[in-house]
Order: structure tokens, then sequence, then C-alpha cells
């Protein structure tokens, strides 16, 4: 008997874990085959989130963290372990809030410590803590313009230089661009150098996530506006101004079709963009042509590169998914 138990825990223990999958991939081009193989799935990695948000591999640490925004948790997900919570609160450190979105947003990694979009403090924040061992203490980076508080940072990005980008619609406000609390008149793009925090484009309706090509000439700025779903690129200058603004692509018609928004992006080594839209995933090369698109059933947030750019990680709605990449 005791021989049959160890061989039923033995084969237990060998047999592969099921795999849970959701939705597709839709080739439109064949230079997509370039970068996602013919037999790729979409693989669902955790699930039961409420809205899950702003993913970031951290290398260091061979983890994945993201945001659950209405919770104010980041959770951490190991190939080892699955998902667990890693920090919280994560955007909201008072008492008491009207926001339904208090928690962090976006996420970024940069010189070995966390940097997070705070919609219930309203700023960007670093955290004061190894990334090994987390806690809720923070320093603002950016928490005002013109002596004005932002609405609710959402997403960001640095430069090879280490400048930051980031994105301040008003989402994170209770009743977004009506409240009383909002202070900037416009939802704007800003930049951060050197501690100072400079307005690039204050012309957009909801500016969510943003991009820096590789080239480190041009970043890209989603627009989650159901009327302007577009994606907007806009040329930097050497000062804290951008020019030469035009649309990247208007996924506007797709919305009579597909649900979702231009939200979170990414952006390889060779410039092809993985952004969050209408349907799920829209795949581009640098020049703005749609590759393909990772169709989902569920509202795509936000997506994550692994350093080797052989694995993309999403979230959308109540899951964190993975798609394997061909490099």
């Amino acid at each position: 008997m005791r021989n049959l138990i160890l061989a039923a825990l033995l084969f237990a223990a060998c047999t592969p874990k099921e795999i849970k999958t959701i939705g597709t991939i839709e080739r439109l081009d064949a230079a997509l085959d370039g970068l996602i193989d013919a037999d790729a799935t979409v693989e669902i990695l955790a699930e039961g989130y409420e809205w899950s948000e702003g993913p970031v591999w951290v290398e260091k640490e061979n983890m994945l963290l993201f945001s659950d925004v209405p919770k104010n948790t980041i959770y951490k997900w190991t190939e080892a372990k699955g998902a667990e919570v890693y920090l919280t609160p994560s955007g909201f450190t008072g008492t008491t809030t009207t926001s339904n979105e208090p928690g962090s947003n976006g996420l970024v990694v940069h010189n070995d410590s966390l940097i997070l979009c705070q919609h219930g403090d309203r700023r960007v924040a670093s955290m004061n803590a190894p990334l090994s061992s987390p806690k809720a203490d923070f320093t603002t980076i950016a928490g005002a313009h013109n002596e004005k508080r932002f609405s609710s940072p959402n997403d960001a990005a640095y430069n090879a230089a280490g400048d930051l980008f980031f994105t301040d619609p008003p989402y994170g406000l209770a009743k977004h661009d009506n409240d009383p609390e909002k202070e900037q008149p416009h939802n704007g793009v800003y930049k951060v150098s050197n501690g100072v925090v400079s307005l690039l484009v204050d012309s957009l309706t909801k500016p969510n996530g943003i991009i820096v090509m590789p080239d480190q000439k041009k970043i890209i700025v989603a627009n989650s506006d159901p009327q302007k779903a577009i994606w907007y690129e806009f040329e930097l200058t050497e000062g804290d101004s951008v020019t030469n603004a035009r649309i990247f692509y208007d996924a506007t018609p797709s919305r009579a079709t597909d649900k979702g928004l231009p939200d979170g992006l990414k952006v390889d080594r060779h410039g092809n963009i993985f952004a969050t839209g209408p349907g799920g995933i829209w795949i581009f090369d640098l020049t703005g042509k749609v590759l393909g698109k990772i169709k989902l059933t569920e509202l795509a947030a936000n997506c994550a590169l692994s350093p080797d750019e052989k694995t993309l990680y999403i979230t959308a709605d109540m899951y964190l998914l993975r798609v394997k990449l061909r490099k």
C-alpha cells in the first residue's frame, strides 16, 4: 500500500499542470510570424482581481508585479508560487477616500527602485524599501505642477537619460473631470527631469498609457476616450517640450465592434508596439502598421515585456495573462 501511495504522489508530481487559456491570436500581416509562434496561446496565470493593471517584470527578483487598483494592492507573481500579495496600501496611504480606484496603477522599476503611479495620493512616487522587502513608505517624485495637485497619475516611462514621462487623466477622482477636487485645468502629459516637472501636452482628452520609442526621439501616448480612441505620437525636443504631433493610429472605428480603449502599452527594442485597445492587444510595427491582435474576451488594461522580450504579460480585468513570444 505504501508503495502505491508513493507511486500516486510521484505521478501527481510529474503530471503537467493544466494550463488554462483565453482568447485567440489574429494574424493580419506575415511579419507577426517573427514575433509570435503560430501555436502560441494566451495563458491564464492568475485570476480573481477587481481591475488588474500596471505590470512590470523585476529581473533582479525574478518576479512580475502588478496593481489591483480598486483594492489598493500590488501583487507579485512567480513561476514557483503563483500570485501573492506584495504591497498594501499601494496608492492611497490616507484614512478616507471617495475614489473607486485609489491604488497604484502603472509601475516602473528604475535604478533598482519601484516607481508607482498612485491614484489615491495623486502623485508619482518611489518606494523607500528594497524590491525584495517591500513596505508602504514612499517619496514623492512628482505631486503637483504650477502649485496644483495632479488628478491621478496613470502610467509612466523612463528614457535612457533618466527622465520620467507620465500621464495624468482623472480616473482616480470619484467624479473624474467633474470632481470638485480636480485642480489641473487639463489632463496632461508631463516630464520630470532633474526634479523639475514640465507640462508637455495639454491637448489630449484622456491620456493614459505612454512609451518612449527606442530611438529616444519620440513618445507615444494612448488616449482612452471613446470618441477619440487614438494613439498619438510626439517628437521630443532637446528642451522640455514636444513637436510634430501626429496620429499614430486611430482605433475609434473599431469601437463599433470591440469593447475596450487604448490603455497601457509597451515597445520592444525593434520598435514593435504591444498596445491594449479595443478587443485586446494590438501589435504594431514602428510605422503604425497593424501586424496582428491578441483577441481577448475581457478588457485589456496593460502589458509588460520580459527583459529578453520572449514573454508578454497582460493584465486584463480580473486576469493576469501570458503569451510566449518568438525572438
